[in-house]
């Protein structure tokens, strides 16, 4: 009985570190999603500029 809720604990962990380390790396995709965040949020900082602008 010991044996299998320690067997069911190593598993679990064994699972959680594979997907902690397998999610560290990042791939080419999530770079360019990044990277279309950063632009949009600059595009939308920048309209949010002209329009505070045009109200002075």
């Amino acid at each position: 009985m010991k044996f299998g809720k320690g067997f069911s604990a190593v598993l679990v962990m064994s699972a959680l570190l594979v997907a902690v380390t397998g999610c560290q790396k990042e791939g080419p995709a999530e770079k360019a999603g990044k990277s279309v965040d950063q632009t949009i949020e600059k595009a939308g900082d920048s309209i949010k500029d002209a329009v505070d602008g045009n109200k002075k």
